[in-house]
């Protein structure tokens, strides 16, 4: 039997272009185009826990080069390129979990939001999507018991309250270090790049409105049963994953711990622009995803692909992302 080649199928192509047009009578695909997406979000099952995955929207950072600024633009272009990725841009996902426990409704992260305005949506229009997505999800924001935060920057916390400093979340309390909070919160720290004036300034308007119902998260303890923080230093100076256990399954809610699925995969050691301490934080994430990859836990990144569940593999020098398929019969 003779080889299929390109030539061939490009042959086929053109000589179905020259049939002749469908009789009158016969179907045509005249349909409208639809020009919409369905809401983001995905569900799935931990243990006995419910899990939500739901979409704030995906986030362009733009070229990549200034992102990573300390390494060569031709490695960033190679593996982009390689893994059939746009090298003139990087884009983000923002993947935010919404675990229900069975005892309590918890939201890991909150997206941009719309609390400050025109600043919420310094990265472009597609953010700001986790709330009409959580509702298209049938869950209402009222119904959150506590909102857990991997750390306090703006595309994590600026939808703790509404753009009239109103709580979007009325009967949650708020978790998180108490490094990130004071950090966050304190104006003395107003200094560097130009972008921590307004995430210092969204970090008080949105932390503050939930100032009496704050829960400070403590390195390698439960949170609430089943989810336990761990400290990943360095992206921000409290920085926290969080491992989510029920039964003999766990997942880990890595956060920010790597921004993208090619890039601080593969150079784990490479620095990222939006890291308060850069060198710190290409060591921690250098040994937490050695950790993922020995214990073989399942992933879910906040800024991975959607929706940003998947493994962590040894690849030579740095690691491989194995993204999970998605199940959307059963649960």
């Amino acid at each position: 039997m003779s080889e299929i080649t390109r030539r061939s199928l490009f042959g086929a192509a053109a000589a179905a272009a020259t049939l002749p047009l469908l009789p009158p009578g016969l179907a045509r695909a005249a349909a409208p185009m639809q020009n919409r997406l369905p809401p983001a979000w995905h569900r799935f099952k931990i243990g006995e826990f419910e899990a939500t995955i739901v979409s704030d929207g995906n986030l362009p950072l733009g070229k990549p080069e200034p992102a990573f600024p300390a390494s060569p633009p031709d490695q960033i272009r190679q593996l982009l390129t390689s893994n059939f990725l746009d090298p003139e841009t990087a884009t983000l996902e923002q993947n935010a979990l919404v675990l229900n426990t069975g005892r309590q409704l918890i939201l890991f992260d909150t997206g941009m939001g719309e609390s400050m305005g025109a600043a919420s949506k310094m990265f472009g229009p597609t953010t700001g999507k986790l709330l009409e997505n959580m509702r298209a999800a049938g869950i209402q924001p009222e119904q959150i018991d506590l909102v857990v935060l991997t750390h306090a920057h703006c595309d994590h916390c600026w939808a703790l309250v509404d753009a009239n400093g109103n709580r979007n979340f009325p009967n949650a309390q708020v978790a998180l270090s108490e490094v990130d909070l004071k950090f966050w919160t304190d104006d003395a720290n107003k200094r560097g790049p130009d972008f921590m004036v307004p995430f210092i300034d969204g970090a008080k308007k949105n932390l503050s409105a939930y100032r009496d119902r704050m829960v400070m998260v403590r390195d390698e303890q439960p949170v609430v049963p089943g989810v336990t923080a761990i400290s990943v230093p360095g992206h921000t100076l409290g920085h926290t994953v969080y491992a989510i256990t029920s039964g003999n399954t766990t997942v880990v809610n890595t956060g920010d711990m790597a921004h993208h699925h090619i890039l601080l995969l593969r150079q784990p050691l490479w620095e990222f622009s939006f890291d308060t301490d850069p060198k710190l934080s290409a060591q921690s994430r250098s040994r937490m995803l050695d950790r993922l990859a020995t214990d073989k836990h399942a992933v879910l990144s906040y800024h991975f692909p959607w929706p940003g569940l998947g493994h962590v593999a040894k690849e030579g020098s740095g690691y491989a992302w194995m993204p999970a398929p998605m199940n959307v019969t059963t649960l």
